[in-house]
């Protein structure tokens, strides 16, 4: 009897192995991950942004975070429930520049990493943006909106002392008067401004009534700034077209450094002083230009493209500090990289899987820093897991975080099977991944979901994004595809959709649903489609050209291209860059792309979900659609989501709200 005790007591000791669950809902109070990493000029180190949830206050939070390059010494840098933000090492590598965003504005703050502590800097009416370091470490440059005074229209009799009236008007006089996210904008443009490192008043460096960008380059003697903006009179109706600049500080004097209908940004100027590296395309009215990486030498005031062969939109140039190459990100089928070129053109690939930064969806995100011996720093994703800091040196490369390694080890984490499809229009090739349950088996037949990302010029790659993790934890198969209009295949690609949105990426979806819909464990009688933005547009398209569906959730679609255009956020944009004509000009080529004319055709089970502060893709869009589907009898509801931008994200429970409401609808008509 004692050996049996024994036994037993001896078998309770033992280690078990953890039974994981599903990934669910509350997870998301749980997950954090990374953003933004800087590497110190010395290499030694990386300060991160690190995001987690409030779920008390239900909102997102951010604090900095420091870890050594070789893995030691992670610790917090700040504690507490605002957003830190934008980190900046000063020069000599000793301070860290950032902004706090609190209940009392966004302010910029120093924090000295020797001894921990920081102080606030500034007492800023606006939120600064675009921080970045003189190179003697004496000032941080910074961009912010000035407000224009508001002068009433008309005058009413003066208000009684304890009247309560009602609120008085409000005037808009600009073409740009509302902002997705951002709501109703205060009257005024964003200007140029230094502080001092150890505080004191800004300075304004510039002023009128034109922005002055967002993103300033110092050059390295520190007399003067570089930056991309629109200051012709035609700023306002260009929304796209911008130049290269340059402020000398002590006097205000602006030069325009490059000419022509071009959008020109992202300066950065070589350690050296001769060169400014920047991103741009010539303005030829398209729906999608590829950014192309350009060198202009200030000597000559030339400038020339670099890469030119590389038919891959390249971002956020930065300067080796020899002033001999440049770092670059760009994104080829799906996956974000790492590339450095010469100036010559020998380029090559050092890092793959960027991003996992914006993790709601797999879509690219996500940006990198190097040091002054060449190491760099980036956000480093796959499928399983959201961003965490990695750093790497001439490709040899290392992941130094694992920041939610404790919380996924208790969790069943869905992957996927990357895949490519011809598609029936014209066999192209397209590609797409299909993320199957962490439990998968073969053996059983599962429904599936086609969720379409949103754009159309943008893409999904094997990244991170607790939706489709959570719609997996539900025991569907996730299918979702990059269609022609996607980026990241090449120039002409994009532009297969030109003026011709939606069209035939709708046969690319459908070419993906047919390649996997013959697989054995594909239960064909239960397929749904879902899609937010340029993905509501796709699944309201689809439905009118399919019932193979048993229910559709179309989410902050545009159904009517007329009234879009005229009502969305940047009409200005969208009238001249989407479409060959003004709506008034040419209404039928509107009518024809738009969801709404094919509504007689309808007949799959459809739910509308759209904030009620989305601007992008304004609430009116989801009604109309609503409206028609009622009056025909076809199965419908619409949901809205109170609060919430076109993001449909900005706080933890509306996040979990869209994901419950369409697994509620695709489970009402699940035929069980």
């Amino acid at each position: 009897m004692k050996r049996l005790v024994s036994v037993v007591l001896l078998v309770c000791l033992l280690p078990l192995p953890a039974l994981a669950a599903p990934f669910s809902l509350e997870d998301l109070f749980a997950m954090e991950w990374a953003a933004d990493p800087q590497i110190a000029p010395d290499g030694e180190q990386v300060v991160y942004v690190r995001n987690f949830a409030d779920r008390q206050a239900d909102r997102w939070r951010s604090n900095l975070w420091r870890i050594d390059s070789d893995g030691d010494g992670h610790r917090p840098l700040t504690s507490g429930m605002q957003r830190d933000l934008s980190p900046a090492f000063s020069p000599d590598g000793e301070r860290v520049a950032f902004v706090r965003a609190g209940e009392g504005g966004a302010q910029l703050h120093v924090l000295w990493l020797e001894s921990g502590q920081s102080t606030q800097l500034s007492q800023l009416p606006a939120a600064p943006s675009g921080i970045t370091w003189s190179p003697d470490g004496r000032y941080l440059a910074f961009s912010m909106l000035v407000e224009t005074p508001d002068e009433p229209m008309a005058q009413l009799p003066r208000k009684p002392e304890g009247a309560d009236w009602a609120e008085p008007a409000k005037v808009i006089d600009r073409l740009h008067y509302r902002q997705d996210g951002a709501g109703y904008l205060k009257p005024g443009d964003r200007h140029l401004f230094v502080i001092a490192a150890d505080g004191g008043a800004p300075r304004q460096l510039t002023e009128g009534e034109l922005d002055h960008g967002s993103n300033p380059a110092w050059t390295p003697d520190g007399e003067s700034l570089i930056f991309a903006a629109n200051l012709g009179d035609d700023a306002e109706h260009e929304p796209v077209r911008s130049h290269l600049h340059r402020l000398d500080i002590d006097s205000g004097e602006i030069e325009q450094l490059t000419e022509g209908e071009v959008s020109h940004g992202s300066p950065a100027v070589s350690p050296d002083g001769r060169y400014i590296a920047f991103t741009g395309f010539d303005d030829e009215r398209m729906s999608y230009h590829m950014p192309r990486l350009y060198v202009l030498d200030r000597e000559t005031g030339d400038y020339e493209q670099l890469l030119a062969e590389l038919d891959r939109p390249i971002v956020q140039p930065v300067w080796d500090r020899r002033s001999r190459g440049l770092y670059f990100r760009y994104t080829s089928e799906g996956v974000t990289r790492l590339g450095y070129t010469d100036l010559g053109g020998d380029m090559r690939e050092l890092a793959a899987d960027m991003g996992g930064v914006s993790n709601s969806r797999p879509y690219g995100s996500g940006s990198f820093s190097v040091s002054e011996n060449g190491r760099y720093a980036f956000p480093l994703t796959d499928v399983t897991h959201p961003a965490d800091v990695a750093v790497g040196r001439n490709g040899e490369n290392t992941r130094l975080t694992d920041i939610n390694g404790v919380l996924f080890a208790g969790r069943d984490i869905a992957n996927a099977e990357e895949l490519w499809v011809e598609s029936s229009h014209d066999d192209r090739r397209i590609q797409a991944w299909l993320v199957k349950p962490a439990d998968f088996d073969p053996d059983k037949q599962y429904p599936l979901i086609l969720e379409i990302h949103g754009g159309p010029h943008a893409d999904y790659g094997p990244r991170f994004a607790s939706e489709m993790q959570l719609f997996a934890s539900a025991g569907y198969l996730v299918l979702y595809v990059n269609p022609r209009g996607s980026t990241s295949y090449g120039e002409e690609f994009a532009q297969l959709i030109h003026h011709a949105y939606p069209s035939q990426d709708h046969d690319d979806l459908m070419s993906a649903v047919d390649a996997v819909e013959g697989r054995d464990y594909v239960d064909s009688d239960r397929l749904y489609i879902t899609g937010g933005s340029g993905g509501g547009v796709l699944s309201a398209w689809a439905i009118s050209k399919t019932d193979r569906f048993r229910a559709a959730v179309v989410a902050k679609p545009v159904i009517n291209w007329f009234s879009f255009a005229l009502y969305a956020d940047a009409s200005a944009f969208f009238s001249k860059y989407w479409f060959p004509a003004m709506p008034w000009e040419d209404p039928e080529h509107y009518m024809t792309y738009s969801p709404i004319s094919r509504v007689g055709e309808v007949n799959t089970p459809t739910m509308l979900l759209t904030g009620e502060a989305d601007y992008r893709t304004p609430m009116p869009e989801s009604e109309q659609y609503y409206q028609a589907l009622k009056l025909r009898d076809v199965p419908a509801a619409l949901v809205r989501i109170p609060d919430s931008s076109h993001s449909l994200s900005n706080r933890p429970t509306q996040l979990m709200s869209k994901v419950a409401h369409i697994l509620a609808w695709f489970e009402r008509y699940s035929g069980e």
